[in-house]
């Protein structure tokens, strides 16, 4: 997690880790600091590194040539980058300044922007809090770094994440814990400062310097342009769902995550009138070094249920099936958390037969259809930290990402407590036939269906659910 850099390649990328790191790097306003977070070998207290981002935050030195928008080659093509980095950041002041930055514990983003639940409509904000952890401007984060922790103006804050070292349940630990800890074990003064003390004697932060010729400054250019088109084109919506959550689903004896599987696949049904090949993400830590499978969620025991559901059955005959797709739910993310998926293999299958040079028909067919919706399930892991009763203002909102088809959805949620539900929903404002938010206006999006991805868990199988339940 700590330590650890993507580096660009022209055939391949390479994750590169250090045993240690004593420094953290530091983005504001166009510069680059190294921010050392250690002292004699002792990790600086709280108060110290407000002191210490204090001074960052009121130097007023100006970002050199170039400087301000140097990360955005990070978020372009991966092989433009990977030329730059040999040709111009291999020596000199430019190597030593990209050594600090990718030797560093982490990235953090000191962002001049406010973010998070504010104002008149504290949760009509979110979408923007979640396209800008998502991306920023595209050159104010360093996407290369395992994760980048961004601090707003108004103490808003979140997490970026390069998604190839790891899972997000392992970010979604470290965040959980960041949280909790900071409100309620570490805490603050009344006056609204980190407790603690400040050895006087602490060094400045340390000013990284560039030498960024005219060519490395054209390609910046290229890349915030290839970065920011990718970005304009997402559309994220997040929102809480209320209405109930786990606990109801659960006396129902109804598995949570198949509950709300099936409401997407509901959802899609009703946005695009079909089924889509549907991809689910399961953890596989039963193993060494096990990062994920796919659960294939559409399955036929939910289009049945669905088809029966939209054909008007009874509710009797809704509740068999429901039971019947719930159950088979459960049984795929068994197999798939056990070893027993198939999508990884099918990978393996790929990768040899791309090595040996073997063209496979079987191949080309299965893995050319696109995951039209694209889920996965933020894990709350740490529940006991405090009480979400008692403080509901330090609920989680989850991750969330972008989508994988560009005629697709990306779902992600997060079930918090016994109540609630959170959702992040993307899709890309290119395709006519998605949308993220039922409040956008659907002729301006050239859409045919009144219904939409949001729309979860939809009404009726909330009211399966309540009748089965009574």
């Amino acid at each position: 997690m700590f330590n650890t850099t993507r580096t660009p390649g022209v055939e391949t990328d390479v994750l590169q880790h250090w045993l240690d790191s004593e420094f953290v790097a530091v983005y504001h306003r166009g510069r680059y600091f190294r921010l050392w977070v250690y002292r004699a070998g002792r990790l600086l207290s709280p108060r110290e590194i407000e002191y210490q981002i204090q001074r960052i935050l009121d130097d007023p030195s100006p970002a050199l040539p170039g400087e301000e928008k140097l990360g955005a080659l990070t978020a372009g093509d991966r092989i433009p980058w990977a030329q730059m980095r040999k040709q111009y950041f291999s020596s000199g002041v430019n190597k030593r300044s990209l050594d600090a930055i990718e030797r560093a514990a982490f990235f953090v983003t000191l962002d001049d922007e406010e973010q998070g639940m504010r104002g008149d409509d504290p949760e009509g904000n979110l979408d923007s809090y979640a396209k800008s952890l998502l991306h920023g401007k595209c050159y104010d984060r360093w996407f290369d770094k395992s994760f980048s922790v961004v601090i707003y103006k108004n103490g808003k804050s979140g997490l970026n994440a390069e998604h190839s070292w790891a899972d997000a349940p392992t970010v979604a630990h470290l965040w959980e814990y960041t949280l909790a800890t900071d409100a309620f074990q570490l805490g603050y003064t009344e006056d609204g400062h980190c407790k603690g003390e400040v050895e006087p004697s602490l060094p400045q932060p340390q000013r990284l310097v560039w030498n960024i010729p005219a060519e490395v400054q054209a390609q910046v250019s290229s890349s915030l342009a290839v970065a920011q088109a990718l970005a304009d084109d997402v559309d994220c919506h997040v929102f809480p769902f209320r209405e109930f959550g786990k606990g109801r689903i659960k006396k129902c004896r109804i598995s949570p995550d198949a509950f709300i599987q099936i409401s997407l696949q509901l959802a899609y049904y009703r946005d695009r009138s079909g089924f889509c090949l549907t991809y689910e993400a399961s953890m596989t830590r039963l193993f060494r070094e096990g990062r994920t499978e796919t659960v294939r969620s559409c399955s036929n025991e939910s289009c049945a249920f669905i088809k029966a559901l939209e054909s008007g059955e009874t509710e009797e005959e809704c509740r068999r099936l429901f039971q019947l797709a719930s159950e088979k739910h459960q049984n795929l993310y068994r197999m798939a958390m056990t070893g027993a998926g198939i999508d990884r293999h099918l990978f393996c299958l790929y990768v040899v037969s791309k090595y040996l040079g073997v063209e496979s028909p079987f191949l080309k067919e299965v893995l050319s259809e696109p995951w039209r919706l694209s889920t996965s399930q933020t894990p709350v892991q740490q529940m006991n930290l405090f009480d979400l009763k008692n403080h509901p203002d330090f609920i989680s909102l989850g991750g969330g990402f972008g989508p994988v088809a560009d005629d697709g959805y990306g779902v992600s949620y997060i079930i918090v407590g016994e109540d609630m539900v959170n959702f992040h929903v993307s899709s890309k404002y290119s395709c006519s036939q998605t949308v993220s938010n039922v409040s956008v206006q659907y002729s301006q999006r050239d859409h045919k269906s009144q219904n939409c991805s949001t729309g979860i868990p939809v009404s009726n199988t909330s009211r399966i659910l309540n009748n089965q339940c009574t």
